[in-house]
Formats: structure tokens, C-alpha cells, sequence
């Protein structure tokens, strides 16, 4: 196999792969805020105790978390613009998606960070008259944050591994803009080699970066 690298210039990175790893960062940072956010909420509904809001949100979640990422994709891609009567769109479908998807697994994340914090401690915040939420925002969810940073952010790093799923539905991600390069040059072999590297470079970095942050928690404790 006679692999040619020549042609992948500055030029040709900028021009065609930029453009997909802006939306691959733009599609990971949307999904992590959204899907901890309503993470946080079905993991609140989750330990609740009330059945009708623990009940929704357990079968939420175990859905999400017992169907394909790709499946969910096309799904919501093809589906909803029946519904509603009009095309959303690759990337928007795709932010969307992603979001709903991520906060079944968000929503585990910071059920056990929750669970990690002493019940003694939830006990005095009620025991100095403090409410639910209260307790829940000044004692609880700062703890269950600090204790659950290195998985929650684990777990973003295995989101914008995923993001190469939206070639699916088309949208111009990372793996798209290499992809597009390779058929312009009639080189595939290489752009997807190249593209391989990329995403381990960016990965191995983000996690040696969550490892520090890990060994700084656990100095702090």
C-alpha cells in the first residue's frame, strides 16, 4: 500500500476539516451542559421518593440508556419532522439528540454523586430549617459536583467521541470534513488514518488533563 500524506497542507486542513471540528466541540459542549442539566433533574426526580416523578424518570433513563446512540439519531432525524411538518436539520437534530441522549447517562453520573454525600449532612440542612431544594442547592449538588467531575467529564470525552455518529444523518462533523478531503484527493486511506490520530490526540489529551484534575480532588479530600 503506497500511502501518500503529501497533499493534507494547511490549506486543506483549514478548509476542510476546520470547519467539522468546530461543530464537533460546538455539538459536545451544547450536549454536556444540556444533558447535565436534565441529568441533574431525573436524578433529583429519581430520589425523590414521589412514584410520579421517580417512575418517568427511571423509564426515561433505562430507555436511553437500552437503545443505540445511531438508532436514537436516525430516529429523531427522520421522525420528528413528520411530526412537526417541517425538516430541523443535521446539526440541529443532531444537538438535540444528543442532549436527550446524554442525560440518561448524566443522570447516573449524579445519582451516585447525590448518594456519595452523607445523609448526616442533608439531615442538619433540615434540622436548620432549610427546604428540599435548599438542602438539595446549598449542601447536596456542590458536593455530588466536586465528587463527580473526573466521570462526568469521563464521560464527555466518550460524548465527543460519539459525535462521529452524526455522519449518519450527514451533518459536517470532524470525521465529515476528513472525509470530504479524501474524496477530493482520492485519498481515503490517508484522511481517515490522519482522522484516527486527530481524535486520539484530542481524547489522550483531554484524558491525562482529567487524570490531574482527578489527583487534585483527591489531595483536596
Amino acid at each position: 500500500m503506497n500511502l501518500d500524506f503529501s497533499f493534507l497542507s494547511f490549506d486543506v486542513l483549514s478548509g476542510f476539516v476546520l470547519k467539522g471540528l468546530i461543530f464537533s466541540f460546538q455539538l459536545t459542549l451544547i450536549a454536556m451542559v444540556g444533558g447535565i442539566l436534565l441529568g441533574t433533574a431525573l436524578a433529583l426526580m429519581r430520589l425523590s421518593g414521589k412514584p410520579w416523578l421517580a417512575v418517568p424518570a427511571a423509564a426515561y433513563v433505562n430507555t436511553m440508556r437500552s437503545i443505540p446512540l445511531v438508532m436514537v439519531i436516525l430516529w429523531f432525524f427522520l421522525l420528528i419532522p413528520l411530526m412537526l411538518g417541517k425538516p430541523l436539520g443535521a446539526e440541529i437534530s443532531a444537538m438535540v439528540t444528543f442532549t436527550l441522549f446524554e442525560a440518561a447517562y448524566y443522570s447516573e453520573i449524579m445519582r451516585a454523586g447525590i448518594q456519595s454525600v452523607p445523609k448526616g449532612q442533608v439531615n442538619a440542612g433540615y434540622a436548620v430549617g432549610m427546604t428540599y431544594p435548599q438542602t438539595m442547592q446549598y449542601i447536596v449538588l456542590p458536593q455530588a459536583f466536586r465528587n463527580m467531575l473526573p466521570v462526568l467529564l469521563t464521560q464527555t470525552i466518550i460524548l465527543f467521541q460519539d459525535t462521529s455518529l452524526v455522519y449518519a444523518i450527514g451533518a459536517y462533523d470532524l470525521l465529515k470534513g476528513f472525509e470530504v478531503a479524501g474524496k477530493n484527493f482520492n485519498r481515503p486511506v490517508e484522511t481517515y488514518l490522519v482522522a484516527a490520530v486527530v481524535y486520539f490526540v484530542i481524547c489522550f489529551s483531554l484524558s491525562m488533563l482529567v487524570r490531574r484534575l482527578q489527583q487534585k480532588i483527591a489531595i483536596i479530600r
